[in-house]
């Protein structure tokens, strides 16, 4: 597994959730076992791991700096959200003595993807009812419960209330001893295109009926904008923060929630080709803070990785 991002660690950003301010990294995630609560102290200004040459490499995007309209939806002065590369506010929690660092109460909170849909007809179901996980999604939730249910201090699982999302919580929840919460803010995105195939011959963006709400891709105007989901996820990993202060939960949602959530953090435009996400089914994408402060994201495969362009998944 290697470690993404750019020898930037030392570089912030800082973002607003629903209940105030909190410090973000702009580097990016990582791909490393999942984190332990305690076991990742604060990061260096230059982690070893981190060398010039795999800065180099990485993906031109992370240097975009982060649209406007992403500072002002949560009430942060322009230019108080620094993207990778941009200079530092000297407020950011990052100019901070070193020596301070790790002193904070550690929270994790683990956003997980759920398990492949049985899909017969390869739709984009979105938010329609009555799409249960496959017997391989069945199989990758329990891969879930077995990576997270030992060894982790989780005391909150909650999931989006589609029923894909609810059944990959349940053997975790299970496992642990805890119900399996509702959170409506971490539901699938809203698509126009729900109940229809939306590539091949006969999808429908060959139909000329759909094409006027192909517009805008950057919005996207099929669809619930990108800094709506961002909002709604933000203010859901805010507040369980807040209620697993110390610990570690779990969310359970979709793959643009989570993917669009972690490009926010990252300080990436939210808008991208959706057929590039890093967000396989039943992934883990753990957010590690420190206090109310970002230190690190870790992204995991535990049930390995998946085409993020398929249909169903």
């Amino acid at each position: 597994m290697s470690r993404a991002g750019g020898a930037q660690r030392g570089q912030g950003m800082r973002g607003r959730g629903l209940r105030g301010v909190f410090d973000v990294p702009s580097t990016g995630p990582t791909s490393l076992p999942i984190p332990l609560r305690g076991e990742h102290p604060a990061p260096a200004e230059a982690p070893p791991s981190l060398n010039a040459s795999e800065a180099g490499a990485r993906p031109a995007e992370t240097s975009v700096p982060q649209q406007q309209e992403g500072a002002e939806a949560y009430g942060a002065a322009p230019g108080s959200i620094s993207a990778p590369g941009e200079p530092l506010s000297a407020s950011s929690s990052t100019h901070r003595d070193s020596s301070a660092r790790g002193t904070e109460t550690q929270t994790i909170v683990h956003l997980v993807r759920h398990g492949e849909v049985h899909n017969p007809d390869g739709v984009l179901y979105g938010r329609l009812p009555g799409f249960r996980l496959s017997e391989l999604g069945r199989s990758q939730a329990e891969t879930v419960a077995r990576t997270l249910g030992q060894g982790h201090d989780i005391v909150s699982v909650v999931a989006s209330p589609l029923q894909r999302a609810q059944e990959t919580a349940a053997p975790l929840a299970e496992a642990l001893g805890l119900p399996v919460g509702i959170d409506a803010d971490i539901i699938e995105a809203d698509n126009r295109f729900e109940g229809n195939k939306v590539g091949g011959r006969d999808g429908a963006l060959r139909n000329p009926r759909y094409w006027p709400i192909l517009v805008n891709p950057l919005r996207p105007s099929w669809g619930e904008p990108y800094l709506q989901i961002a909002h709604r996820m933000i203010g859901a990993v805010y507040s369980t923060l807040d209620s697993a202060r110390g610990h570690e939960a779990v969310l359970v949602s979709h793959q643009l929630p989570v993917y669009t959530t972690r490009r926010f953090l990252e300080g990436r435009r939210l808008w991208h080709d959706p057929r590039s996400r890093q967000c396989s089914l039943a992934s883990i994408t753990s957010l590690v803070f420190e206090g109310t402060t970002l230190r690190e994201i870790v992204y995991s495969e535990p049930a390995g990785a998946s085409d993020p362009s398929q249909t169903g998944a």
